[in-house]
């Protein structure tokens, strides 16, 4: 298993993704880092036209998703990949300034791996993004696809 997996940002506050993108480095990081800046990007980047059939995809992944974004919100994105028997056990990690309870319990509910809420703070948004790179440098993630 690849322990150094691309990391796959989507959010659509670019200044968003730019500190989290620099502050993942910023814990040590050397994984490489894509943009998506919404929901259907990412869904285009897993699955093929028909939106049906995922992707043949090298390697490993983990996807740090928001909720509230254009053309495809983060929870659809979810429970697409979730709902997915080759993209099921990709890890999805909510990123999100959504604090509310109901999307917490929704998507743990759809299979989310950690929902991690954004503080508004700069200097504690830097530190949450800074632990969660610490935290990805240890998981052990399979590779997508079939087994």
């Amino acid at each position: 298993m690849n322990n150094a997996p691309t990391i796959l940002i989507v959010d659509d506050d670019e200044g968003h993704a730019i500190l989290i993108h620099q502050n993942l480095e910023m814990a040590g990081l050397t994984n490489r880092i894509e943009h998506f800046r919404d929901g259907q990007a990412i869904l285009d980047f897993f699955f093929e036209r028909d939106g049906r059939t995922a992707r043949v995809l090298e390697g490993t992944y983990l996807v740090l998703l928001d909720i509230r974004m254009p053309k495809v919100d983060g929870t659809e994105v979810l429970r697409r990949i979730k709902a997915h028997p080759e993209l099921k056990r990709l890890p999805v990690i909510m990123l999100t300034t959504t604090d509310d309870s109901r999307e917490v319990e929704r998507c743990h509910q759809l299979g989310c791996n950690a929902y991690i809420q954004k503080p508004v703070d700069y200097d504690k948004f830097a530190e949450v993004i800074r632990r969660l790179g610490l935290f990805v440098m240890l998981l052990l993630i399979p590779p997508v696809g079939p087994r």
